[in-house]
């Protein structure tokens, strides 16, 4: 190691420095996210997961005693579904109606 690759006294306070200016460029880029798209975000998420618990529905119905599609497009599209199956069945058994909350239920 030469005396050029070490880094000098001088150096020390300058690398504390672009930490810390690091640090606050993160924090800063963190608070614009919550205030202008965060809400955004979260309602997208939302609704996707919304709109995929109806596919499933109207694809897999039959599994819960809702056939609604032939079965032939049902086997066509169950490999790509078999791993949101599990999830999807939980979803489905802690969904709550209005009557289930009105009357005591929820």
């Amino acid at each position: 190691m030469t005396d050029y690759d070490r880094p000098t006294e001088d150096a020390k306070p300058i690398h504390a420095l672009q930490r810390t200016l690091r640090q606050i460029s993160l924090h800063l880029k963190d608070f614009w996210y919550g205030m202008t798209y965060f809400e955004m975000d979260m309602t997208l998420r939302k609704e996707k997961s919304e709109l995929e618990h109806l596919f499933m529905l109207i694809s897999f119905g039959d599994l819960i005693g809702l056939p609604i599609l032939p079965p032939y497009y049902s086997l066509r599209l169950l490999p790509f579904i078999v791993p949101l199956l599990q999830n999807w069945k939980r979803r489905l058994l802690r969904e709550k109606d209005l009557t289930d909350i009105v009357g005591g239920g929820g």
